[in-house]
Formats: structure tokens, C-alpha cells, sequence
């Protein structure tokens, strides 16, 4: 099953851009609760390169491994990757009040569906305050 998850960031395009695929960015925002961190990141933006996020407790309690590989990149509108044997896109369209960011992704079968959506979802709520901070 996909499932979707969106947000609309007041910033202009590029920032909004440059926060998703910016490894220093994404190190600030990639998290789905105050005690979760992400400890690296690596981004080689185009199609067939490679990124991963390592994600943690900040206990240092668990962690794990968030990777994939790009298969479609076209700046400033659409990211698409490929994770294990799942799927995911994203989409950046501008409208009149910011950049509507919409993450479609393969749902897997050891959390609900509810669970996958709100982690996801306040995934991209932390990626929205973050790019607006900086704007």
C-alpha cells in the first residue's frame, strides 16, 4: 500500500530544495520525535547514487540505517528512490503561499499503517519549521 504524507513550507523553492538534499540540512530536521537524532548523512543526488541517513535514540539506545538509491532526480520538482525492496517519491510544487512538498512512499508490513503515516508526517513537519527558520 502507498501512503502519503504532505506539508507546505513558506520558502522560496530553492531553499526548500537545497534543505532536503543538503546533508547538513538534513541532519537538523531528520527526525520524527525530540528523542530520535540523525548522526549522518550522505546525498549523492542524481540518478543511481546512493544516500543514507543513520537515525538514533539520543540514548544511544537503537539506531538504524536509512538507505536507498536515487532513480529519478529532476531539480527543483521531483525525487524518487528506491529503498530495499521499496519505493518512494517526492514532490515539490510551488504555489502562491510556498513549496507544497508531498513524500508517496511503499508502506512495509511491521508497523500500521496509522504508525508509518505519523512518523512520516512529523518527519516532514520537523523538515517544514527547519527550512522556515531559516527563510
Amino acid at each position: 500500500m502507498e501512503i502519503t504524507v504532505q506539508t507546505t513550507v513558506a520558502a522560496p523553492i530553492d531553499h526548500v530544495w537545497r534543505a532536503y538534499t543538503t546533508p547538513a540540512d538534513i541532519i537538523q530536521w531528520n527526525s520524527a520525535s525530540d528523542d530520535w537524532h540523525t548522526t549522518a548523512a550522505s546525498v549523492d543526488l542524481r540518478a543511481g547514487g546512493a544516500f543514507s541517513s543513520r537515525m538514533e535514540t539520543k540514548d544511544g539506545s537503537m539506531g538504524f540505517d536509512f538507505a536507498g538509491t536515487y532513480t529519478e532526480v529532476i531539480e527543483h520538482q521531483r525525487i524518487a528512490y528506491a529503498f530495499g525492496d521499496r519505493k518512494a517519491q517526492v514532490t515539490f510544487t510551488q504555489g502562491s503561499d510556498g513549496v507544497t512538498v508531498q513524500v508517496q512512499f511503499d508502506s512495509e508490513p511491521s508497523h500500521s499503517i496509522e504508525q508509518q503515516q505519523a512518523g512520516w508526517q512529523a518527519i516532514l513537519d520537523n523538515f517544514k519549521r527547519h527550512v522556515e527558520a531559516k527563510a
